[in-house]
């Protein structure tokens, strides 16, 4: 029975993880009016100097329509005047990730920034902090625009469908992912995690030890919830250490609060049927099961 129940659960929780355009983030609002998103970009390229990576479309025209750039740099004259340079900058240091899972060649600007590409990924680095302007354009017309509110050091994720609009998937610190893992930004928020070998923020053997024997030491069920959803604010867990956290609890309501809480902080959900055979009665597994469904 046992063995029955563990396979529907895992295919019950694969249905889960695959990604649906426009179930999950905060819809952003398209602020781009109907006249200039008919009409094509047809900007002269003397008017500024080009991006090395700025697409232009069949008129040779930059597509630009952020109206944050500096303009004053394609409007000096010959003149040489002497140069004066800035060492140091304090605009702050942000990022923004957008992914944009459609065929075709899009040019995105954020800010004074500007990338076209064809692989759907499109990420700006060395952003100040603040409002800053988004535009998405495809073919030189202008598809999306609005504006991001971006925190110092920290990191936007974005997924944009032409269908859907744009969505704001998380905003995490910079620091708390590395260069192989940037990929995993897009899959973790809708459950599924491209590369499974990457656990972000989670305690090491040693550290989770410690963990395990304080919720041990508490006395009660409601107290060890008090003292996991703390930490949970602060740290991520793999599906196996959810279990043996969820092993401490004496009493299946807590243990299914608790599981409820972790699910949310897992960085390996493809995994997390085997946190299901911790309970002692069905209605809690099956109850467990339908909030996985709903999340």
């Amino acid at each position: 029975m046992k063995r029955i129940f563990t396979i529907s659960a895992v295919a019950f929780s694969m249905a889960f993880f695959a990604q649906e355009a426009g179930k999950k983030g905060e819809l952003l609002k398209n602020e781009a009016q109907r006249t200039e998103m008919q009409t094509q970009k047809k900007e002269a390229i003397g008017s500024r100097t080009t991006p090395s990576n700025a697409r232009t479309n069949a008129n040779n025209s930059v597509i630009d329509n952020s109206n944050y750039r500096n303009q004053s740099r394609g409007n000096q004259t010959a003149q040489k005047t002497k140069k004066t340079y800035q060492w140091n900058y304090n605009f702050g240091y942000s990022e923004v990730f957008l992914r944009i899972p459609e065929r075709g060649y899009f040019t995105v600007e954020v800010g004074d920034q500007m990338m076209s590409n064809s692989s759907g990924k499109f990420r700006f680095f060395d952003l100040g902090s603040g409002k800053i302007p988004i535009s998405i354009y495809e073919n030189g017309f202008l598809l999306y625009r609005t504006q991001l509110n971006i925190k110092n050091n920290s990191r936007i994720v974005l997924d944009y469908f032409t269908d859907y609009g744009l969505y704001l998937l998380e905003t995490v610190p910079v620091q708390s992912y590395g260069f192989n893992e940037w990929d995993d930004i897009w899959n973790n928020p809708y459950g599924n995690s491209g590369n499974y070998g990457y656990y972000g923020n989670v305690m090491d053997s040693r550290t989770f030890s410690l963990f395990v024997n304080a919720v041990e030491d508490i006395s009660f069920d409601k107290e060890r919830l008090n003292f996991i959803n703390t930490q949970a604010k602060t740290a991520n867990f793999t599906s196996a250490q959810i279990k043996a956290v969820l092993d401490e609890f004496s009493f299946d309501e807590q243990r299914l609060a608790a599981a409820k809480i972790l699910y949310n902080k897992c960085v390996d959900r493809n995994n997390y049927f085997m946190v299901y055979e911790t309970f002692s009665f069905d209605r809690y597994k099956n109850d467990l099961m339908k909030y996985i469904a709903n999340v």
